[in-house]
């Protein structure tokens, strides 16, 4: 799964993805992305809020290095928009938090003023995934940024489930998408039971069918990939993984861990998506009953 680099298409790791539609990433429940803003003038909020109205993303507006610094240690953030166009000290701080966590997509927001060409070299230096232009990008920022986002990237990069999983029946393709599609966060099955015109029963039991693993441990499996990837990002602890993606606490997480693929929490930063489907495989796709 190689999320981690902004641009290029997803790795060998995964069966190669399907390209999904703009507005939505997975086939029902796609989490409404998250989106953090850095900056102090009006103009720039106002370009973002044109852009996602309420419904179609959440906007964390902050005006200064350590307030996103917390914003990105406390929320699963899909793409960090930075004001180019800001006071130099915030936005030097942000250039160094690009490197602190790869995985997100920081993004420049530029008034492009003749004084701005310093801020969008050390962008680029910085390893931005992209610039936005004030006056110019505003009418299409929805469909440049969402390609970049980390939920939409990381549904794309699993959209089809490697074979040893077996979900090979519709229903438990349109499951498994709709799993995916909320990047890792907390989701009920009863929540995907009824986005799918079914009962939360009947999709346990058809979910498990001919050899598949539990549905609930899909679920567990697939929130351990998101922790695996953001664990690789030097700007995460433990702590801050089992915040951000809905963990009750960090020894939620470790026991998580432990429970479907046999390993600690630290260990996650080195293992690739291919690691976590060999370790589940090996016996930790079934519990007692088709509905846990």
């Amino acid at each position: 799964m190689a999320i981690r680099n902004r641009t290029a298409a997803p790795s060998g790791d995964v069966a190669a993805p399907a390209p999904l539609p703009i507005e939505s990433p997975g086939a029902v429940g796609a989490a409404v992305p998250c989106i953090a803003l850095q900056s102090t003038r009006d103009r720039a909020r106002s370009a973002l809020r044109v852009a996602y109205p309420r419904r179609r993303a959440r906007l964390v507006v902050v005006r200064g290095g350590e307030e996103l610094t917390e914003t990105l240690r406390s929320t699963l953030i899909d793409a960090v928009v930075v004001d180019i166009g800001g006071p130099v000290d915030e936005t030097d701080h942000a250039f160094g938090l690009a490197r602190e966590f790869p995985s997100l997509p920081f993004i420049g927001l530029a008034p492009l003023r003749g004084a701005d060409g310093p801020a969008l070299a050390a962008a680029a230096a910085h390893d931005f995934a992209d610039v936005i232009v004030e006056g110019v990008d505003e009418g299409v920022m929805r469909e440049l940024l969402m390609p970049l986002m980390f939920s939409p990237r990381f549904a794309t990069a699993l959209w089809n489930p490697p074979p040893a999983l077996k979900l090979d029946a519709a229903l438990q393709l349109a499951t498994w998408r709709a799993i995916i599609a909320r990047g890792g966060r907390p989701v009920r099955t009863s929540d995907i039971a009824s986005a799918l015109g079914v009962t939360r029963e009947h999709l346990s039991r058809s979910f498990a069918a001919a050899g598949a693993p539990n549905l609930k441990r899909v679920i567990d499996l697939v929130r351990l990939l998101a922790a695996a990837e953001l664990s690789k990002n030097p700007g995460y602890d433990v702590r801050d993984v089992a915040r951000v993606l809905g963990f009750a606490s960090a020894s939620h997480l470790s026991s998580t861990a432990q429970r479907i693929i046999g390993t600690k929490p630290a260990s996650l930063a080195r293992l690739r998506a291919v690691d976590l489907f060999d370790r589940f495989g090996q016996g930790r796709g079934r519990s007692r009953s088709p509905a846990d």
